[in-house]
């Protein structure tokens, strides 16, 4: 584990290979949950399908249930079976994969002893985190 840490792995090893993979593999990941949320939503409200009207009423489109807004809630929907949960979970793994790679780009650089770097990616996760926590309903 000591050896992780160290120059020489990282030099050894393509990290934008890693980066690659990272992207591709969250990319995947969140089309596989949004395509099983998708089959689960579709088996529980196959019946209400009749009733759904596709043309435009007009109205400003309201966006998802209250309970879809929150993690904590996505979760607990999640692990009951709701489709509409699960599916949301699916577009949060989609959402939080580059995510993941700037803080993983941040680690690359701080191992390669590129503070420059690490500064300005450091920066960029702090903005995108902020609009994130602190973006407005």
């Amino acid at each position: 584990m000591k050896h992780l840490f160290s120059r020489t792995y990282w030099e050894q090893r393509d990290v934008e290979q890693y980066i690659g993979k990272l992207l591709r593999y969250g990319v995947i990941l969140s089309s596989l949950i949004t395509v099983f949320g998708g089959v689960i939503y579709l088996l529980q409200h196959h019946s209400k399908t009749a009733d759904y009207t596709p043309t435009p009423s007009g109205q400003p489109f309201p966006g998802v249930d209250q309970y879809l807004r929150e993690l904590n809630t996505i979760l607990s929907g999640v692990l009951s079976f709701d489709g509409a949960a699960i599916i949301q979970l699916g577009v949060l793994v989609l959402i939080a994969t580059p995510i993941i790679r700037v803080a993983f780009s941040a680690f690359s650089f701080l191992i390669e002893k590129d503070y420059l770097y690490v500064c300005i990616t450091l920066i960029v996760l702090a903005i995108i985190l902020a609009n994130m926590i602190l973006g407005l309903h």
